[in-house]
């Protein structure tokens, strides 16, 4: 006689529910509470659809599918970032924040039921083929993205390196989607890059947090500061774009910068979901004055930075409000070659300012723009280096080098204004932890 599968399946959970019936009867077992016990009627369901999906679907389908498909349903159903990782994508994870991964470089969330492109990562074909934070992702090679769970989407969106894809992209400032071919490549991940803005003011680029970029951090800073006689005036920290990653790479940078006091706290419902994050004696700064750079495409760890410093006065922010992504995932192996990342907790900045569904609101908005140089325009006005006779001013004997902030103008319209910020606190002679009046 063979048993119909929901009926087995219908045996084995009213089993269970018995034992668990039978334990909080038992006085020498605790029982359970209320909101612990597993609820049979809701069970019985699933086992009847799953019996009939079994015995009535057009095709047969194997049980091991139908169980991880009702998995990764359960954990779609709780938000965006919840999910089942198989054993390729548990694989990608551990290699992704070690910084080397497959595929076209840009960090994605499900929102309304369309992929949602959070941040396109630097150097990767994403970035250079034109994608933009808050861009949509409607089609992949022609397919509706509608319907598809988020793995699914990143499943057809992975491939072989050097093969190509087609998205179909929605742009808020496109009056219709427009295809965008791009080639997929192995994504190495610098996470983090420093120059030299002018003489002792630095600029510092974290596109990803790695396991590795607080140590590539504080590398970065100290050769500026070789570079600039030993020290700086100033630091621009960019962060835009920056999709986040390894909660303690946030904590170790925000730490960097800090001279002490609360960094980041998270709220959960149990107590393990509760943790403080402090910071330590040593600013590798010495308090120099730092501005940051966010944007909408700054999410998770770049806000956890931005919002501490911020909170502590340390930094001022300029940019665009971020894209509010404060909760906390934890992985939870389930065996050796899969696991779930579990939303469990909430991030709060110092100041207690929740970050979900909130972001970090800049000190100082400051819009996309362009510049472009006047060439051929009205004539000059008049100076005294005109006139007949003038008398001339004898060259000093050394100087630093001429700026460079009209190309830079030209090139990153809110880094420039970055830049002058933290001139302007130079000349004013005005720490970084007292930023504005009315602050």
């Amino acid at each position: 006689m063979t048993i119909p599968s929901a009926l087995v399946l219908t045996m084995s959970l009213a089993a269970v529910l018995a034992w668990s019936n039978v334990s909080a009867s038992d006085p020498a077992i605790e029982p359970t509470s209320a909101d612990q016990t597993l609820p049979l009627a809701d069970l019985r369901t699933f086992a009847e659809v799953f019996g009939r999906i079994k015995d009535e679907y057009v095709e047969t389908v194997q049980d091991k599918s139908l169980i991880e498909g009702a998995i990764r349903g359960m954990l779609a159903n709780l938000d965006p970032h919840s999910a089942y990782l198989n054993t390729e994508e548990y694989r990608d994870l551990q290699v992704g924040t070690r910084g080397e991964f497959g595929g076209l470089g840009i960090e994605v969330g499900m929102e309304d039921g369309f992929v949602k492109v959070i941040a396109p990562i630097d150097d990767t074909p994403a970035q250079r083929a034109g994608l933009q934070a808050g861009d949509t992702i409607i089609r992949i090679d022609q397919k509706p993205v509608k319907g598809l769970s988020l793995n699914d989407a990143v499943n057809l969106m992975r491939g072989q390196a050097g093969t190509k894809i087609e998205l179909t992209i929605m742009r808020d400032n496109e009056e219709r989607p427009f295809d965008v071919t791009i080639e997929r490549a192995i994504i190495q991940v610098a996470s983090v890059r420093g120059r030299t803005l002018e003489p002792g003011y630095g600029y510092l680029r974290i596109s990803h947090f790695q396991a590795r970029t607080t140590e590539d951090v504080v590398k970065a800073v100290e050769s500026l500061k070789t570079s600039s006689g030993g020290s700086l005036k100033g630091l621009v920290l960019d962060l835009r774009n920056n999709p986040g990653g390894v909660l303690n790479s946030a904590v170790g940078v925000s730490d960097a910068f800090l001279g002490g006091g609360l960094i980041v706290y998270t709220k959960g419902r149990h107590a393990e979901s509760e943790l403080q994050f402090q910071a330590g004696p040593d600013d590798v700064l010495a308090g120099a004055p730092i501005v940051v750079l966010v944007n909408s495409g700054s999410a998770s760890a770049s806000e956890i930075v931005a919002g501490a410093l911020q909170d502590h006065k340390r930094a001022i922010v300029m940019g665009n409000q971020t894209f509010g992504k404060g909760s906390v995932q934890t992985i939870v192996p389930i065996d050796d070659a899969t696991a779930l990342k579990l939303t469990t907790a909430r991030y709060y900045t110092p100041s207690g300012r929740s970050i979900q569904a909130q972001g970090i609101v800049p000190d100082i908005e400051l819009q996309l723009g362009e510049f472009k140089p006047l060439t051929g325009g009205p004539v000059e006005d008049l100076k005294e280096s005109d006139l007949v006779r003038h008398l001339d001013e004898p060259a000093p004997e050394s100087g630093v080098s001429a700026s460079n902030g009209a190309s830079l103008l030209a090139e990153d319209f809110q880094l420039a204004e970055a830049l002058n910020m933290l001139k302007g606190l130079n000349i004013l002679g005005r720490p970084a932890d007292n930023p504005t009046p009315d602050s």
